[in-house]
């Protein structure tokens, strides 16, 4: 089903304080803001699967999409059946800005090999992998696992579709940027991309292009579509990968690198880019873009500052002042983890996101 909602819910505008945006910004945002009306697109697709009790992780990624967003949204989430009316129940509910359409899909895999893909890594991760092939009409899609948090607009990651190549068919981050920390390049049993691997929970595909192209491959010298090369990959390796259909995909790439676009770190943030020590020089230089709190960081204590930003994004209610409401509260939680590694560098965890609220004040003026 596709529910197409459409709530403005904004009644007044509340300008940053000097010292959060100058002028210079300011303008600056106006003019990016002014560029997007007068030169209209398509919506962009963001695709994610829930399964278990990813129902509350799932919401708040939405909710973190939708704040700063410029272009149209469609959401399609792929979630198991018992999931659906709370689905249903909290997205009608939202006040949103703009218009946002979503559909909820099962969670579905090839009949004839479902169980092996539903025991892959853990239970739904490998639906990903056919979202080509189920999604036969959406030309482009940003897929997120369910522990993302939008720290910019979407609209910025997706204009990535523009810089491919006429090879490149898919974006994804490192897997690490220090290879003394790297997992694929100390452990890893299969091919994998690159010196440290890829990370495949922000993924961003032209899926047009992803099921015209033929794949080399390490099991016939005949190359194989996207829908042909899945299981052959699946039964040759099954028993040497750790990380599900990412090491699958790793496997892919490794063979067909020139069809691959690298992002920077700083959009796709995780633990590892700051429990060793910092090793995002991009995110310190910029702030973190895309907040990825793998290993259940969110729920549990041994990385708060990624638990403060998840609590801040979940109990903010649309609507309210960004500075007073979020940013504020936020930074003083993030001070209080100064304890820890990823704590000692708090500041790129609101760098981007003050950023980010400057330029939504700046447009929300220019559109009045």
């Amino acid at each position: 089903r596709c529910k197409n909602l459409s709530v403005s819910f904004w009644n007044s505008y509340w300008m940053l304080p000097s010292d959060v945006c100058g002028m210079n910004c300011f303008w600056e945002a106006a003019f990016r803001y002014d560029y997007m009306k007068t030169h209209p697109s398509e919506k962009m697709h963001l695709a994610v699967v829930a399964c278990g009790e990813r129902l509350e992780e799932t919401v708040t990624m939405l909710r973190s999409a939708i704040i700063f967003s410029i272009k149209p949204l469609h959401f399609h989430i792929f979630a198991e059946d018992q999931l659906h009316e709370s689905f249903k129940d909290i997205l009608e509910e939202f006040p949103y800005e703009g218009k946002v359409n979503y559909t909820l899909y099962p969670i579905t895999f090839p009949s004839e090999s479902a169980a092996e893909w539903k025991k892959l890594f853990k239970p739904c991760a490998s639906q990903r992998l056919f979202l080509p092939l189920i999604l036969k009409n959406v030309d482009s899609l940003l897929y997120v696992d369910t522990d993302i948090l939008f720290l910019r607009p979407v609209d910025d990651i997706w204009s990535f579709l523009g810089k491919f190549n006429s090879t490149q068919i898919a974006a994804m981050a490192p897997e690490h940027e220090e290879p003394r920390i790297g997992w694929y390049n100390r452990f890893a049993r299969h091919p994998y991309y690159g010196v440290t691997g890829i990370n495949s929970g922000v993924m961003l595909m032209n899926m047009t292009r992803i099921r015209r192209k033929y794949f080399k491959n390490d099991m016939t010298p005949v190359r194989l579509q996207w829908g042909e090369i899945l299981m052959p990959l699946l039964k040759k390796y099954k028993l040497n990968i750790t990380w599900g259909d990412q090491d699958l995909l790793n496997i892919m790439f490794f063979h067909n690198p020139e069809s691959l676009y690298v992002f920077p770190c700083q959009w796709n943030y995780r633990p590892d880019h700051c429990i060793y020590g910092s090793n995002c020089k991009a995110a310190e230089e910029e702030g973190i873009f895309i907040l990825h709190g793998n290993r259940g960081v969110y729920h549990d204590d041994k990385q708060p500052t990624f638990r403060a930003v998840y609590e801040a994004i979940k109990n903010y209610s649309f609507g309210d002042d960004l500075v007073h409401s979020l940013l504020q509260p936020l930074e003083r939680e993030l001070q209080k983890t100064t304890h820890t590694y990823c704590g000692r560098v708090y500041k790129v965890f609101i760098k981007q996101l003050t950023k980010s609220i400057r330029d939504l004040y700046a447009r929300r003026s220019k559109g009045r």
